[in-house]
């Protein structure tokens, strides 16, 4: 069984393919490749068996190859997140499996690709849930380098003319690709909380929380952490936040 690897982080693609190589000796990888632009002429050009599809990818999704091209292929995603879980199967995936990619969860798809496409069972999406691992870190593209950030050392999120920010408790700050909604899918909900459709903000960073007028809270965060927005919890979510502060 021929397979082509489509991720844009060169560790994680690296990981996979020497699990797949270890595991799964009846699997031969044939190509790996980093971006929609990337994959799309791959296939052009190239045939495949299954495709281990990241989901985020730099220059978009991979539903974004979809759009661009006929894929023959049998598809297995892998995403840090869940909340791709009902497109991925909109375009028949095989299987959904969650980063990092355990033995266990590939053994899974593998046995699924082994059946025929209409003999495969159907995704247990409860178990997808309950098996998401908050994410640990974030790496930060600076040019031609990487920058690893702990999630212990994140502040908050922010959002501001269609880029979504990171700023560390040393006050540095980064541009992501992911937008918000990603974000906060793979975050820890006890540690980080959506206090407005543009803003996460750690639990450990904030000082104080004032109420304003309208029912909305302005937060002051712990000395020499700097506000780089307008972090206020809005009206509609500030029962919910006392709820988790107090929590």
């Amino acid at each position: 069984m021929k397979a082509l690897i489509v991720e844009d982080e060169p560790r994680a693609g690296r990981a996979l393919e020497n699990l797949l190589h270890t595991h799964f000796p009846q699997i031969s990888v044939v190509g790996i490749t980093a971006s929609v632009k990337e994959t799309i002429d791959w296939l052009a050009a190239n045939k495949t068996d299954v495709i281990f599809m990241d989901v985020e990818l730099a220059d978009g999704t991979c539903f974004d190859i979809f759009d661009a091209v006929k894929v023959d292929a049998r598809v297995v995603m892998t995403t840090a997140y869940d909340n791709y879980a009902v497109k991925a199967f909109e375009v028949n995936s095989v299987d959904y499996l969650l980063k990092p990619v355990e033995v266990e969860d590939l053994k899974r798809a593998v046995s699924r690709l082994e059946q025929p496409a209409s003999a495969a069972p159907a995704i247990d999406f409860s178990q997808v849930r309950e098996s998401i691992r908050p994410r640990e870190k974030f790496l930060i593209r600076l040019n031609d380098r990487i920058v690893p950030v702990s999630v212990r050392d994140v502040a908050y999120f922010y959002s501001e003319a269609k880029n979504s920010f990171i700023v560390t408790c040393d006050g540095m700050s980064y541009v992501l690709d992911d937008s918000l909604d990603a974000l906060e899918a793979g975050l820890d909900p006890k540690a980080f909380f959506r206090i407005s459709r543009g803003a996460i903000v750690a639990e450990s960073v904030i000082d104080s929380a004032s109420k304003l007028l309208g029912g909305r809270l302005r937060l002051t965060l712990r000395r020499g952490i700097p506000a780089r927005t307008d972090l206020t919890v809005s009206r509609s979510r500030a029962d919910a936040f006392l709820a988790w502060l107090e929590g």
